[in-house]
Protein backbone atom coordinates (compact mmCIF):
# COMPACT_ATOMS: atom_id res chain seq x y z
CA UNK A 1 0.00 0.00 0.00
CA UNK A 2 1.05 3.06 -1.14
CA UNK A 3 2.08 6.05 2.09
CA UNK A 4 0.08 9.16 1.20
CA UNK A 5 1.02 12.39 2.99
CA UNK A 6 -1.13 15.64 4.31
CA UNK A 7 -0.72 18.20 1.89
CA UNK A 8 1.15 21.36 3.22
CA UNK A 9 -1.97 22.91 3.42
CA UNK A 10 -4.19 21.08 5.45
CA UNK A 11 -1.43 20.44 8.08
CA UNK A 12 -1.61 23.22 10.96
CA UNK A 13 0.93 25.98 10.95
CA UNK A 14 3.41 25.84 14.02
CA UNK A 15 6.71 27.81 15.21
CA UNK A 16 8.06 25.23 13.67
CA UNK A 17 7.27 26.01 10.28
CA UNK A 18 7.50 28.89 10.47
CA UNK A 19 11.71 28.84 11.54
CA UNK A 20 11.80 26.08 8.49
CA UNK A 21 10.58 28.57 5.87
CA UNK A 22 12.67 31.78 7.38
CA UNK A 23 15.61 29.61 8.35
CA UNK A 24 15.55 31.11 11.87
CA UNK A 25 16.16 28.82 14.64
CA UNK A 26 12.83 27.84 16.74
CA UNK A 27 13.42 30.04 19.86
CA UNK A 28 14.18 32.98 17.17
CA UNK A 29 10.78 32.25 16.18
CA UNK A 30 9.35 32.28 19.30
CA UNK A 31 10.89 35.34 20.79
CA UNK A 32 10.05 37.57 17.45
CA UNK A 33 5.93 36.59 17.91
CA UNK A 34 6.43 37.02 21.94
CA UNK A 35 7.22 41.00 20.94
CA UNK A 36 11.10 40.50 21.50
CA UNK A 37 12.85 43.74 21.33
CA UNK A 38 15.79 42.69 21.54
CA UNK A 39 15.85 41.41 18.00
CA UNK A 40 16.55 43.19 14.92
CA UNK A 41 13.70 45.03 12.92
CA UNK A 42 14.38 43.11 9.84
CA UNK A 43 14.06 39.77 11.77
CA UNK A 44 11.08 40.63 13.58
CA UNK A 45 9.34 42.11 10.21
CA UNK A 46 10.53 38.59 8.55
CA UNK A 47 8.79 36.48 11.10
CA UNK A 48 5.78 38.65 11.01
CA UNK A 49 5.45 38.05 6.82
CA UNK A 50 6.31 34.35 7.16
CA UNK A 51 3.42 34.14 9.74
CA UNK A 52 0.89 36.12 7.90
CA UNK A 53 1.51 34.86 4.74
CA UNK A 54 1.33 30.74 6.54
CA UNK A 55 -1.88 31.70 8.61
CA UNK A 56 -0.46 31.11 11.59
CA UNK A 57 -2.76 31.36 15.02
CA UNK A 58 -1.45 30.76 18.06
CA UNK A 59 -2.23 28.10 20.55
CA UNK A 60 -3.27 29.50 23.19
CA UNK A 61 -3.65 26.96 25.71
CA UNK A 62 0.23 26.46 24.81
CA UNK A 63 0.58 30.25 25.05
CA UNK A 64 -1.46 30.19 28.52
CA UNK A 65 0.92 27.54 29.79
CA UNK A 66 3.90 28.93 28.79
CA UNK A 67 3.66 32.89 29.61
CA UNK A 68 0.67 33.43 31.70
CA UNK A 69 -0.85 35.32 29.02
CA UNK A 70 -3.76 34.35 26.86
CA UNK A 71 -3.31 36.82 24.28
CA UNK A 72 -7.31 37.99 24.64
CA UNK A 73 -9.20 41.11 25.35
CA UNK A 74 -12.42 41.19 26.28
CA UNK A 75 -14.76 43.80 25.78
CA UNK A 76 -18.05 43.78 27.97
CA UNK A 77 -20.63 45.72 26.11
CA UNK A 78 -23.76 47.25 27.84
CA UNK A 79 -26.32 45.82 26.24
CA UNK A 80 -28.07 49.51 26.21
CA UNK A 81 -29.82 50.54 23.02
CA UNK A 82 -29.66 54.38 23.51
CA UNK A 83 -27.18 54.68 20.75
CA UNK A 84 -27.25 53.59 17.11
CA UNK A 85 -24.81 51.46 15.59
CA UNK A 86 -23.05 51.82 18.89
CA UNK A 87 -21.65 48.33 19.08
CA UNK A 88 -20.81 48.01 15.69
CA UNK A 89 -18.73 51.21 15.61
CA UNK A 90 -16.86 50.24 19.07
CA UNK A 91 -15.90 46.26 17.61
CA UNK A 92 -14.93 47.34 14.71
CA UNK A 93 -12.58 50.10 16.20
CA UNK A 94 -10.83 47.68 18.99
CA UNK A 95 -10.55 45.28 16.00
CA UNK A 96 -8.51 47.80 13.62
CA UNK A 97 -6.52 48.77 16.66
CA UNK A 98 -5.32 44.98 17.47
CA UNK A 99 -5.29 44.07 13.73
CA UNK A 100 -1.68 43.61 13.79
CA UNK A 101 -0.72 42.98 17.54
CA UNK A 102 -0.93 39.41 18.98
CA UNK A 103 -4.17 39.90 20.67
CA UNK A 104 -7.69 38.62 19.85
CA UNK A 105 -11.31 40.20 20.67
CA UNK A 106 -13.79 38.41 23.02
CA UNK A 107 -17.12 40.52 23.27
CA UNK A 108 -19.13 39.81 26.08
CA UNK A 109 -22.63 41.43 25.43
CA UNK A 110 -24.33 41.93 28.63
CA UNK A 111 -28.40 42.73 29.04
CA UNK A 112 -28.35 42.75 32.87
CA UNK A 113 -26.28 45.28 34.36
CA UNK A 114 -26.41 44.29 37.58
CA UNK A 115 -24.62 41.09 36.03
CA UNK A 116 -21.80 43.26 34.55
CA UNK A 117 -19.63 42.44 37.99
CA UNK A 118 -20.19 38.69 37.47
CA UNK A 119 -18.93 39.11 34.72
CA UNK A 120 -15.45 40.67 35.92
CA UNK A 121 -15.41 38.49 38.51
CA UNK A 122 -15.30 35.17 36.27
CA UNK A 123 -12.29 37.32 34.29
CA UNK A 124 -10.59 37.65 37.34
CA UNK A 125 -10.68 34.57 38.93
CA UNK A 126 -10.40 32.33 35.64
CA UNK A 127 -7.56 35.26 33.99
CA UNK A 128 -9.38 34.44 30.60
CA UNK A 129 -7.77 37.81 29.42
CA UNK A 130 -4.92 39.91 29.75
CA UNK A 131 -7.25 43.07 29.76
CA UNK A 132 -10.61 44.18 29.92
CA UNK A 133 -12.59 47.22 28.05
CA UNK A 134 -15.68 47.78 30.00
CA UNK A 135 -18.56 50.71 28.66
CA UNK A 136 -21.39 52.49 30.45
CA UNK A 137 -19.69 53.75 33.86
CA UNK A 138 -21.50 54.58 36.71
CA UNK A 139 -19.95 56.65 39.55
CA UNK A 140 -18.79 53.85 42.29
CA UNK A 141 -18.65 51.09 39.41
CA UNK A 142 -18.31 48.05 41.07
CA UNK A 143 -16.45 46.95 38.22
CA UNK A 144 -14.08 49.42 38.50
CA UNK A 145 -13.30 48.68 42.14
CA UNK A 146 -13.13 44.99 41.31
CA UNK A 147 -10.26 45.63 38.95
CA UNK A 148 -8.41 48.38 40.52
CA UNK A 149 -8.47 45.98 44.11
CA UNK A 150 -7.06 43.11 41.60
CA UNK A 151 -4.75 45.38 40.33
CA UNK A 152 -5.84 43.75 36.68
CA UNK A 153 -4.89 45.85 33.51
CA UNK A 154 -8.41 47.34 32.21
CA UNK A 155 -9.63 50.52 30.61
CA UNK A 156 -13.48 52.08 30.71
CA UNK A 157 -15.22 54.22 28.01
CA UNK A 158 -16.17 56.60 30.66
CA UNK A 159 -15.39 58.24 34.32
CA UNK A 160 -15.66 57.36 37.45
CA UNK A 161 -16.26 59.43 40.76
CA UNK A 162 -13.34 57.15 42.06
CA UNK A 163 -10.56 59.00 43.98
CA UNK A 164 -7.76 56.28 42.81
CA UNK A 165 -7.31 57.24 39.10
CA UNK A 166 -7.87 54.45 37.14
CA UNK A 167 -7.36 54.32 32.67
CA UNK A 168 -10.97 56.16 30.87
CA UNK A 169 -11.51 57.24 27.35
CA UNK A 170 -14.83 59.56 27.17
CA UNK A 171 -16.39 61.33 24.91
CA UNK A 172 -16.10 65.09 26.69
CA UNK A 173 -19.91 65.20 27.51
CA UNK A 174 -19.64 68.68 29.23
CA UNK A 175 -18.49 70.23 26.40
CA UNK A 176 -21.54 68.70 24.43
CA UNK A 177 -23.92 70.19 27.31
CA UNK A 178 -22.19 73.33 27.20
CA UNK A 179 -21.97 73.48 23.04
CA UNK A 180 -25.78 72.51 22.21
CA UNK A 181 -26.77 75.27 25.02
CA UNK A 182 -24.50 77.67 23.32
CA UNK A 183 -26.11 77.20 19.73
CA UNK A 184 -29.74 77.30 21.00
CA UNK A 185 -29.42 80.75 22.57
CA UNK A 186 -27.59 81.29 19.41
CA UNK A 187 -30.53 80.74 17.77
CA UNK A 188 -32.66 82.73 20.00
CA UNK A 189 -33.63 80.15 22.19
CA UNK A 190 -35.46 80.99 26.09
CA UNK A 191 -36.29 78.07 27.57
CA UNK A 192 -34.54 74.70 26.59
CA UNK A 193 -35.04 70.96 27.65
CA UNK A 194 -32.53 68.49 28.08
CA UNK A 195 -34.04 64.94 27.32
CA UNK A 196 -31.47 62.42 28.59
CA UNK A 197 -32.02 58.66 29.92
CA UNK A 198 -29.86 56.64 31.92
CA UNK A 199 -29.05 58.17 35.38
CA UNK A 200 -27.11 55.29 36.70
CA UNK A 201 -23.99 56.33 34.56
CA UNK A 202 -21.54 59.30 35.26
CA UNK A 203 -22.03 60.72 31.51
CA UNK A 204 -25.61 61.59 32.91
CA UNK A 205 -24.36 63.50 35.63
CA UNK A 206 -22.01 64.81 33.76
CA UNK A 207 -24.40 66.12 31.05
CA UNK A 208 -26.84 67.15 33.41
CA UNK A 209 -24.60 69.33 35.73
CA UNK A 210 -23.07 71.15 32.61
CA UNK A 211 -26.47 71.70 31.03
CA UNK A 212 -27.76 73.34 33.79
CA UNK A 213 -24.70 75.44 34.26
CA UNK A 214 -24.20 76.63 30.82
CA UNK A 215 -27.86 77.31 30.78
CA UNK A 216 -27.82 79.51 33.46
CA UNK A 217 -24.78 81.29 32.04
CA UNK A 218 -26.59 82.01 28.69
CA UNK A 219 -30.21 83.29 30.74
CA UNK A 220 -31.79 80.71 29.77
CA UNK A 221 -34.59 79.18 31.88
CA UNK A 222 -33.14 75.02 31.46
CA UNK A 223 -34.95 71.71 32.65
CA UNK A 224 -34.20 68.44 32.32
CA UNK A 225 -37.28 65.81 31.46
CA UNK A 226 -37.77 63.26 33.56
CA UNK A 227 -38.83 60.21 33.69
CA UNK A 228 -37.07 58.86 30.49
CA UNK A 229 -35.50 56.17 31.72
CA UNK A 230 -36.70 52.99 30.44
CA UNK A 231 -39.04 54.03 27.96
CA UNK A 232 -39.84 52.11 24.87
CA UNK A 233 -39.77 54.06 21.72
CA UNK A 234 -43.74 53.72 21.45
CA UNK A 235 -43.76 55.50 24.98
CA UNK A 236 -40.86 58.27 24.22
CA UNK A 237 -43.01 59.19 21.09
CA UNK A 238 -45.47 59.68 22.54
CA UNK A 239 -44.21 61.78 25.19
CA UNK A 240 -43.49 64.38 22.72
CA UNK A 241 -46.94 64.22 21.25
CA UNK A 242 -47.66 65.47 24.56
CA UNK A 243 -44.79 67.80 24.65
CA UNK A 244 -45.83 69.24 21.33
CA UNK A 245 -49.34 70.04 22.87
CA UNK A 246 -48.09 71.27 26.51
CA UNK A 247 -48.18 74.56 27.60
CA UNK A 248 -44.74 74.94 28.58
CA UNK A 249 -43.03 73.46 25.64
CA UNK A 250 -39.64 74.63 25.49
CA UNK A 251 -38.25 76.61 22.26
CA UNK A 252 -34.67 74.47 22.36
CA UNK A 253 -34.02 70.62 22.65
CA UNK A 254 -31.11 68.66 23.63
CA UNK A 255 -31.30 65.21 23.02
CA UNK A 256 -28.00 63.08 24.29
CA UNK A 257 -29.04 59.47 21.90
CA UNK A 258 -30.35 59.10 18.51
CA UNK A 259 -32.98 56.58 19.72
CA UNK A 260 -34.33 58.94 21.85
CA UNK A 261 -34.20 61.74 19.21
CA UNK A 262 -36.09 59.54 16.85
CA UNK A 263 -38.90 58.79 18.98
CA UNK A 264 -39.32 62.68 19.89
CA UNK A 265 -39.28 64.04 17.20
CA UNK A 266 -42.02 61.29 15.68
CA UNK A 267 -43.98 62.54 18.45
CA UNK A 268 -43.36 66.34 18.33
CA UNK A 269 -44.07 66.19 14.43
CA UNK A 270 -47.15 64.41 14.82
CA UNK A 271 -48.56 67.02 17.21
CA UNK A 272 -47.67 70.04 14.48
CA UNK A 273 -44.02 71.11 16.06
CA UNK A 274 -42.12 72.53 13.00
CA UNK A 275 -38.53 72.14 13.76
CA UNK A 276 -36.64 75.86 12.86
CA UNK A 277 -39.78 77.47 13.59
CA UNK A 278 -41.63 76.30 16.57
CA UNK A 279 -39.03 74.46 18.34
CA UNK A 280 -35.10 74.11 17.76
CA UNK A 281 -32.65 70.55 18.60
CA UNK A 282 -29.22 69.54 19.06
CA UNK A 283 -28.80 65.95 19.47
CA UNK A 284 -25.99 63.93 19.48
CA UNK A 285 -24.88 61.77 17.07
CA UNK A 286 -23.27 58.27 16.65
CA UNK A 287 -24.38 57.03 13.69
CA UNK A 288 -24.76 58.34 9.89
CA UNK A 289 -28.71 57.54 10.40
CA UNK A 290 -30.38 60.08 11.59
CA UNK A 291 -28.92 63.37 9.26
CA UNK A 292 -30.69 60.92 6.30
CA UNK A 293 -34.19 61.05 8.46
CA UNK A 294 -33.82 64.60 9.35
CA UNK A 295 -31.42 66.61 7.80
CA UNK A 296 -31.78 70.32 8.57
CA UNK A 297 -31.32 69.24 12.59
CA UNK A 298 -28.36 70.30 14.01
CA UNK A 299 -26.12 67.28 15.94
CA UNK A 300 -22.94 67.04 17.84
CA UNK A 301 -20.72 63.65 16.99
CA UNK A 302 -19.17 61.47 19.02
CA UNK A 303 -17.01 59.27 17.00
CA UNK A 304 -17.24 55.29 18.49
CA UNK A 305 -14.95 53.85 16.19
CA UNK A 306 -12.44 56.17 17.10
CA UNK A 307 -13.12 55.81 20.47
CA UNK A 308 -12.90 51.92 20.35
CA UNK A 309 -9.39 52.53 19.00
CA UNK A 310 -8.08 54.87 21.39
CA UNK A 311 -9.69 52.46 24.47
CA UNK A 312 -7.71 49.65 22.91
CA UNK A 313 -4.08 51.42 22.57
CA UNK A 314 -4.92 52.62 26.44
CA UNK A 315 -5.30 49.22 27.22
CA UNK A 316 -2.51 47.53 25.62
CA UNK A 317 0.05 50.31 27.45
CA UNK A 318 -1.65 49.46 30.53
CA UNK A 319 -0.81 46.28 30.09
CA UNK A 320 3.06 47.09 29.65
CA UNK A 321 2.95 48.34 32.54
CA UNK A 322 2.31 52.26 31.82
CA UNK A 323 1.54 54.21 34.90
CA UNK A 324 -2.29 55.08 35.11
CA UNK A 325 -1.98 59.02 34.86
CA UNK A 326 -1.07 58.83 31.09
CA UNK A 327 -3.76 56.54 30.55
CA UNK A 328 -6.85 59.18 30.77
CA UNK A 329 -8.14 60.93 27.20
CA UNK A 330 -11.23 62.94 26.51
CA UNK A 331 -12.73 62.65 22.76
CA UNK A 332 -14.39 66.19 22.24
CA UNK A 333 -17.39 66.55 20.07
CA UNK A 334 -18.03 67.29 16.79
CA UNK A 335 -20.25 70.14 15.98
CA UNK A 336 -22.64 69.57 12.64
CA UNK A 337 -24.49 72.75 12.20
CA UNK A 338 -27.03 72.03 9.47
CA UNK A 339 -29.81 74.63 10.07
Amino acid sequence: MSQTTTPASNRRVTLRTIAEVTGLSLSTVSLSLRGGTTLKQETRDKVAEAAKALGYVPDRAGVRLRTGKTNVIALVLDGAEDSIDFARQMIQGIGGAIKDTRYHLTVIPEFERNQSAETIRYILDNRTADGVIITHTGPRDARVQMMVDADFPFVSHGRTAFEAPHPYHDFHSEAFAAMAVQRLAGKGCKQVMLVIGDDSTTNYHNIVTAFEEAAATAGLSGTVLQGTKGLTPAEMRKLGLDLASGKDRPDGMISDSEMRTIALVGGLQEGGVVFGRDLHLVYKQTSGILPTLFPALDSIREDVFAAGGELTRLLLRRIEGVEVAELQTLAEPQPHWRS
